[in-house]
């Protein structure tokens, strides 16, 4: 990859990254702060898209038409959907679907995009077994999964919403960007890959295990990211 585009929502998940990286170039469009650079030796463009499928569109989208880059890594939190997958553990995406977009009154199912090829968005396979490997090497005191990462405009916290998304998507965790920014890369032909460090279990428990674990849940995706980044071919 000879340009790795990286996209967090918030501040607090790339910033640990921005402080590591060299010889960086700021370029502010549609009032993001896109960052050039080297980081682990590659050429990286770092930015935080902000929260929402909206905002990660349109970073996605300028991070393919005005930065040209290669291929996509969007890294940052989730509420998992599976007993076994714990706070603190990571979910890689094998694909990413939309939960909230709802056209079942014209006889789609939940989930699916009209008028479009398809509304399962697959992740690169090689990013994907790229980004497990790693995580079990350099996070070894958690649980790495692979699988469905399902993203909509809603902060899950009730447990009659998590039980309906889990019932009609399968997925194995529920976050508010992932899959606009798989979309975006599918539209665009380019590799990507979604990282999601579990901060609380999207029920009733939710907004109390967010705030605590949000921190050490960052932690883990950016030892993961950043060695990622420098076992990427060149």
């Amino acid at each position: 990859m000879k340009k790795i585009g990286i996209i967090g929502a918030m501040d607090e998940e790339i910033l640990a990254l921005r402080n590591e990286m060299e010889q960086v170039k700021e370029t502010e469009v549609a009032s993001m702060t896109f960052c050039e650079g080297i980081l682990s030796g590659k050429e990286v463009v770092l930015v935080r898209s902000g929260i929402g499928k909206v905002n990660m569109a349109v970073c996605a989208q300028i991070l393919a038409t005005q930065f040209q880059v290669d291929c996509v890594l969007n890294t940052g939190i989730a509420g998992s959907l599976c007993n076994d997958i714990n706070i603190g553990d990571i979910v890689i995406s094998t694909d990413a679907m939309q939960h909230d977009f709802d056209a079942t009154v014209f006889g789609y199912k939940k989930g699916e995009i009209p008028r479009m090829e398809t509304s399962t968005f697959v992740a690169d396979e090689a990013m994907v077994a790229l980004a497990k490997k790693v995580c079990e090497e350099v996070n070894k005191d958690i649980s790495v999964f692979t699988g469905r990462v399902v993203s909509g405009d809603q902060f899950i916290s009730n447990d009659e919403v998590k039980n309906a998304i889990v019932e009609n998507f399968n997925g194995l965790c529920t976050e508010m960007e992932g899959a606009s920014m798989a979309q975006v890369a599918w539209l665009n032909h380019l590799p990507f890959v979604i990282i999601r460090a579990i901060s609380d279990k999207a029920d009733h428990s939710a907004e109390v295990d967010y705030d605590e674990f949000e921190a050490k849940a960052i932690e883990h995706t950016v030892k993961l990211v950043r060695q990622m980044v420098k076992e990427m071919e060149a």
